[in-house]
Order: structure tokens, then sequence, then C-alpha cells
């Protein structure tokens, strides 16, 4: 399964937020990366590596690497709709990104971990494809012999977001997804049109 695995935080300091959620190492040193870090003098960003950056931005927040990012924007762009918004839709509708969203995972990357590890059904049965989309309504469960597994009791005694378009049940140990997110309810600082434009040069 092809996924990024190099320094995080060196990414989180490019973008100069935590994309991938709490870091402790970005608190402290939350300026570019680089023999000369904050006091290097940077030249006006051109158009294109500004867009350039949002995509990388969206990429490694989201955990996608270039081809299945390109095929995303494909079908969002032969979708009716915004772009855009119905690119991080189909990012969101991912199974790795709902299993983090749920609180099953802390991370994005332990998500993908327990679904490759098949630890998690869809409406009762075992998938372990990461980007698997999913539809409206869709249950997601841990699996009954996963439901022990200290990694996910952790995780989910530390949840604190709450989302709008996702219920989950602890007792259960199973969520639904409800309905794709609206644009104003997705909470990740990414400008899409900047991609949007890229992708349409």
């Amino acid at each position: 399964m092809a996924r990024y695995t190099g320094p995080k935080t060196k990414i989180a300091r490019k973008f100069g937020e935590a994309i991938f959620g709490e870091d402790k190492s970005f608190e402290k040193r939350n300026f570019p990366p680089g023999q000369h870090g904050a006091n290097r003098r940077r030249g006006k960003k051109s158009e294109y590596s500004i867009q350039l950056a949002e995509k990388q931005k969206a990429k490694y927040t989201y955990g996608i690497l270039e081809r299945q990012f390109s095929n995303l924007f494909k079908k969002a762009s032969s979708s009716k709709g915004i772009t855009g918004e119905i690119l991080l839709q189909l990012c969101e509708c991912r199974l790795d990104n709902v299993v983090y969203r749920m609180g099953i995972a802390p991370s994005r990357s332990a998500a993908r971990q327990l679904v490759s590890h098949r630890h998690i059904t869809v409406n009762g049965e075992l998938v372990n494809i990461p980007s698997y989309s999913l539809n409206a309504g869709d249950v997601v469960a841990v699996r009954e012999k996963s439901k022990s597994l200290l990694a996910i009791e952790n995780s989910l005694a530390n949840r604190s977001d709450v989302y709008e378009w996702i219920s989950w049940n602890s007792e259960t140990k199973q969520g639904n997804f409800v309905s794709v997110p609206e644009r104003i309810q997705i909470p990740e600082n990414i400008k899409e049109q900047l991609i949007v434009e890229l992708y349409s040069k």
C-alpha cells in the first residue's frame, strides 16, 4: 500500500500548520525547515507555487499520493457541482478518513493501518481498503474480535471532536456515515479553488 512515510513535523513546518494532528515538535519549532529557518529571506511566491503548495497540503492532510489524488480530481470535475467542494467531499468519504473522524484512530495514518489490518467492517462486511468510498447511510464498525484492542480503546477514550455528518455509538463501537458533509462542515484549512486552478492549467 503506497503511503508517505517520511518526517511529518518537517512537512507541517513547511506549511506552517500541524496538518497531521497534534505535534509537540511542531509547537516548539513552528517556523519553516532548513538551515536558516525563520530568518531566511523568502522571495515572493509565484501563483503556480502557491497553487502547488495547496495541492501538496491537501495530499499530505488526507494521506493520498499523486495518482490517487489526480483520479479524485478527474472524478470531481466530471461530477455536477463545484469541483473543489466535490474533491474535498470525496476525500472525506474515504474509509480511513471516516475511521479517523469517528475517533477509532488518533490519526489518518493510524486509521489506514486499522483498515488494512482488517479491524474495520462496513455494513457488516470486512473491508481492508483504506480508499474505499462510503455512501450516506453506511455503517462503519470495529470488528467484534478487535473491540478490546488497546489502541482503539485509548483513541475512543480521547475522542473529543463531534461531526454533524457522523453518528457514533460507544457501547457497540459502531457509527453511521449519515451524509456527505457540506464544505462548511469540513474543518480542514484547504483552499480548494487553488487546486482546481492548478489542475485547469
